[in-house]
């Protein structure tokens, strides 16, 4: 089982479609790091040698914010927001849709399961 970057990427798929098993990778991104370090797209993760798989993983390191460090930048832009109390940072600290989405109905993934109103028939 190969692990790059903190994560076991899954032996049995193609390697640009096991990359995308990293946080901050997606397939145009995995692609680029198959060309960058000239892996054949068909190519499985168990045929990949340890100098491929260091390979891969010297790239990421390098040229790439992944896992941990993205997370944590990610968390980072969220909690400057809320602390600048602007408009979207009010939004992120009341748990609702920040880009603009309309919340007298859906909005049921921020918002999180409905509450029942006691004595409210209609």
């Amino acid at each position: 089982m190969a692990r790059i970057a903190g994560v076991n990427i899954p032996t049995q798929k193609r390697v640009p479609i096991a990359l995308t098993y990293i946080h901050g990778i997606g397939p145009k991104f995995a692609r680029q790091i198959c060309e960058k370090v000239g892996i054949p797209e068909e190519r499985r993760v168990n045929q990949l040698t340890d100098a491929e798989v260091l390979q891969i993983r010297e790239t990421i390191d390098r040229d790439f914010l992944v896992e941990g460090d993205l997370r944590r930048e990610t968390a980072m832009n969220i909690k400057r927001l809320m602390d600048l109390g602007c408009y979207r940072g009010l939004r992120h600290r009341r748990g609702l849709p920040v880009h603009g989405q309309r919340t007298h109905t859906n909005a049921r993934t921020r918002k999180g399961p409905a509450k029942a109103i006691a004595g409210k028939k209609k």
